[in-house]
């Protein structure tokens, strides 16, 4: 038996202690917060460990971290180890992910696309895999959820790299629902609209400021990493037995990806 289907009976708090991976930022941070405040245990994830202590030292011993890159193997092995060996895991919450560049199929960039399908795609992936024999061993049963995105459902001018990762880690997670029919798992699909976080699109422009800006311009109340937090909160607090399969959730401005109102 390996280390990652290890389970130690350390941790009191079993039943409710979450994993929350891309926890540095954006709704990664909102997720642990919004759990945190609902009674679980999380451990955050992510690769910025000034962060992460940060919250971690705000949030109190409910919160403790491990600096994982789940783009990286041993990165990912060896956080996913020191979380076994201080107990079991309820639920398994895939926050990381994000945007490289706008480029129309003809002139993207391969290392663009590379790179979105390692975080997106294969690092949910890694992460999902290590964490599974133990998140079925929890009491009641475990959750594996995943935040995509609407790009996943409707693809867009400029955004095929990021689109086709979406599809594919919206694919991922109901093809693992229909695979762990009968076994103790759920599954959840959270596929958020036009979300203002602070990093998302000035990641995405490479750093410039005004393009980042542009993407929200006029939009009014785009959703906020909270509103995203307070989804996975919900569907985490339903029975066990309850799977809530997929979330579209959208600010009223967005009818769509290519639907979208602005002021003036």
């Amino acid at each position: 038996m390996t280390e990652s289907e290890q389970v130690s009976t350390e941790s009191p708090d079993a039943g409710r202690r979450a994993v929350v991976t891309g926890a540095s930022s954006g709704i990664g941070e909102a997720t642990v917060r919004a759990l945190v405040a609902d009674g679980w245990t999380v451990v955050a994830l992510a690769r910025r460990e000034k962060r992460l202590k940060a919250l971690s030292e705000e949030l109190g011993d409910a919160c403790t971290y491990e600096v994982c890159d789940i783009t990286d193997e041993e990165s990912t092995q060896a956080a996913v180890d020191a979380i076994l060996a201080a107990g079991g895991v309820k639920a398994l919450v895939n926050c990381a992910g994000g945007a490289i560049g706008k480029d129309p199929v003809a002139t993207a960039s391969l290392d663009d696309w590379r790179g979105m399908y390692e975080l997106n795609v294969l690092g949910t992936l890694r992460i999902t895999q290590k964490l599974l024999p133990a998140l079925k061993r929890a009491p009641g049963g475990g959750t594996v959820l995943v935040v995509s995105s609407t790009a996943g459902i409707e693809p867009y001018e400029g955004g095929a790299g990021y689109c086709a990762s979406k599809f594919a880690e919206r694919v991922m997670a109901r093809v693992l629902r229909l695979e762990q029919i009968g076994e103790p798992l759920r599954v959840i699909d959270i596929s958020p609209g036009l979300v203002h976080t602070e990093e998302f699109s000035l990641k995405r422009f490479g750093g410039d400021a005004a393009r980042a800006a542009g993407v929200y311009a006029g939009v009014p109340d785009p959703l906020t990493a909270g509103n995203i937090a307070d989804c996975v909160r919900w569907a985490l607090d339903q029975p066990d037995t309850v799977d809530i399969d997929s979330i579209v959730v959208r600010p009223r401005a967005e009818g769509s990806y290519t639907k979208l109102f602005r002021k003036g």
